[in-house]
């Protein structure tokens, strides 16, 4: 079996506005369809789904999406972009303006935490961040 697996997300009336955000946030992105009840999108390559269910549930820190960042520019983009009208939290965690949960990471943070000499000085330099800051975390 080949079945593809894609994410829906759970809207009160803004699954095309929070859609078109997202397709503004990353490139390679674009609406597939849309109508009152649900839109399709995909995010650089990645199939997804907002559904307007209305307000009886909320999005909260027990699912989010990671993105993977090669450098302190990619992370300071999505960092501003994605926290804009949302919130910030520790280790590199967001909230956006719809309430859904975001990692923005370094792609090489896997790599430095399991460092036998400086893994567990880089877990307690990131441990006192919000934004991720690579060159702190290399200097640890």
């Amino acid at each position: 079996m080949n079945n593809e697996i894609s994410l829906c997300l759970w809207f009160d009336g803004q699954a095309k506005e929070a859609a078109e955000f997202y397709c503004s946030v990353f490139s390679n992105s674009k609406i597939t369809s849309a109508n009152p009840m649900m839109v399709t999108f995909e995010l650089n390559g990645r199939k997804m789904m907002g559904l307007n269910g209305g307000p009886q549930f909320k999005f909260n820190e027990a699912t989010s999406l990671v993105v993977n960042c090669e450098n302190q520019e990619e992370i300071d983009y999505y960092w501003a972009k994605l926290t804009e009208g949302g919130e910030e939290s520790q280790c590199g965690w967001l909230k956006d303006k719809y309430g859904l949960s975001w990692q923005i990471v370094p792609s090489i943070l896997g790599k430095l935490v399991s460092d036998p000499e400086k893994g567990q000085r880089v877990v307690q330099a990131f441990m006192k961040m919000k934004k991720f800051d690579i060159q702190t975390l290399l200097n640890a």
